[in-house]
């Protein structure tokens, strides 16, 4: 089973295969759609971040979300999707040093990630303070 890719770039604008920042991508519809998605995001961490009162209120008005239950599965899933993208990158780098470098980084991160992961949830989920065993 071969794959093909179709790439298509609006005149005067660099394709992405040459390394460089495709800045005609930015002038068509995703690239819109990306861009509008980045500085929506970004006011609405720099609203929340700057309310007053950050940031005992978020978790105070929502008592139903286990917060560190909620920490515990974004480390997860992300060390798993870090995981899974590093090997592929170091199955099929092809000897192309960038992508070696990537897939070695990517695995310290996830080595990192799953260390967070593991003080998050013994620090949340061990015994509470003044027991003991």
């Amino acid at each position: 089973m071969s794959l093909t890719a179709i790439s298509s770039t609006p005149s005067g604008g660099r394709s992405s295969g040459d390394g460089g920042l495709n800045l005609g991508y930015s002038r068509t519809i995703p690239g819109l759609l990306k861009i509008g998605q980045l500085l929506s995001l970004l006011v609405a961490f720099l609203c929340v971040r700057l309310a007053r009162g950050w940031p005992n209120w978020l978790q105070v008005k929502m008592p139903c979300i286990n917060w560190p239950l909620a920490e515990f599965f974004h480390y997860f899933v992300g060390s798993v999707l870090i995981f899974i993208a590093s090997i592929i990158a170091a199955v099929k780098c092809g000897a192309v040093s960038s992508l070696v470098v990537a897939s070695v980084f990517g695995l310290i991160a996830t080595f990192l990630m799953v260390v967070n992961l593991w003080t998050s949830y013994s620090v949340a989920c061990g015994p509470a303070a003044g027991e003991q065993e």
